[in-house]
């Protein structure tokens, strides 16, 4: 019964654009702390200041790989947006929050605007699901078929 609540959804089918849209982020940003390491991995990680940069980077981008992955598959969508709503509000409170308090709140606004769009679309996601078009909607019905 609580799997398939994880999995139901009565979200419109354009809900696929959010999915698209945070899911092809997600990936993409994941994948490029693999690719670009000193820039965007545990360079970065270490810039900023965060512990053990070369163990977080890659498990951030690990999570990130995994749950875009899924998020574009509407495969666990809201299992999958939990830990990404997390990735955001830590890369908000360690990358944007110190722009706010030196910078201004103009200057954060601008710098954060990706941020705050996926923490956003995530959130999203967690509360209304995959919607029709994904992989939870066809478990989902075979779940109901099967009652």
């Amino acid at each position: 019964m609580r799997f398939e609540r994880l999995l139901s959804s009565k979200a419109p089918p354009a809900t696929l654009l959010i999915r698209v849209m945070v899911g092809a982020v997600f990936l993409s940003e994941g994948l490029q702390k693999f690719l670009y390491p000193g820039e965007l991995g545990v360079g970065r990680f270490t810039k900023i200041g965060l512990p053990a940069p070369e163990v977080l980077a890659p498990f951030v981008g690990v999570v990130e790989i995994l749950g875009g992955t899924l998020l574009l598959l509407g495969l666990l969508t809201r299992l999958a947006a939990v830990p990404l709503i997390i990735d955001m509000l830590v890369a908000i409170a360690s990358t944007k929050v110190p722009i706010l308090l030196g910078r201004g709140f103009w200057s954060m606004a601008h710098e954060s605007r990706t941020d705050f769009s996926m923490l956003l679309g995530a959130l999203f996601l967690l509360l209304v699901g995959a919607g029709p078009w994904s992989v939870d909607a066809r478990l989902s019905a075979g779940a109901e078929r099967r009652k």
